[in-house]
């Protein structure tokens, strides 16, 4: 089955989805963006949950679940993208993050996601080629997940995703 993709521009902690895709860290103990905003409202419970599950943290390209914690998701999928600004230019790595979290939503048996442009922010892929592989891999990896909403964070990251959509 074929993934549905639809793209708002908004809060990604606030998606009513079985689950939320978290672009982390390696070492998964928060950190900014995305993943400072998800630590933030999950609250807690989702950091003690990443150093229980991940106490040396997760390599480049790969996907682990938690607990939520208070967002009105029930799991947070944590994938660690790849860092271009450090040398970390492999577009398969960012590919990789979201055959994963697809690989883990279906072990949680959850079926409607909700996910950033994973390495677009401070991890300095550009738009275009993040939205493109994006989409490109959630269309081409089989999965039992019904939908996935892309999160833009503004008008940039929405505009490149409706232009590979």
């Amino acid at each position: 089955m074929t993934v549905e993709i639809d793209v708002v521009q908004g809060d990604i902690t606030a998606q009513q989805v079985d689950a939320v895709v978290n672009a982390a860290n390696r070492a998964m103990r928060g950190g900014g963006g995305v993943d400072g905003a998800i630590h933030h409202a999950g609250g807690p419970a989702v950091l003690a949950d990443c150093i229980r599950r991940f106490p040396d943290g997760l390599a480049t390209g790969q996907a682990g679940w938690t607990t939520a914690g208070k967002l009105p998701a029930g799991y947070v999928i944590h994938v660690v993208g790849p860092n271009r600004n450090a040398g970390e230019t492999d577009p398969e790595l960012l590919a990789s993050c979201y055959r994963e979290a697809l690989r883990v939503a279906d072990e949680l048996v959850v079926t409607t996601l909700a996910a950033p442009l994973v390495g677009a922010g401070i991890f300095g892929w550009p738009l275009d080629d993040a939205a493109r592989i994006a989409v490109g891999t959630l269309r081409s990896t089989p999965s039992a997940v019904e939908s996935v909403t892309m999160v833009g964070f503004d008008e940039k990251a929405v505009a490149a995703l409706r232009a590979v959509l």
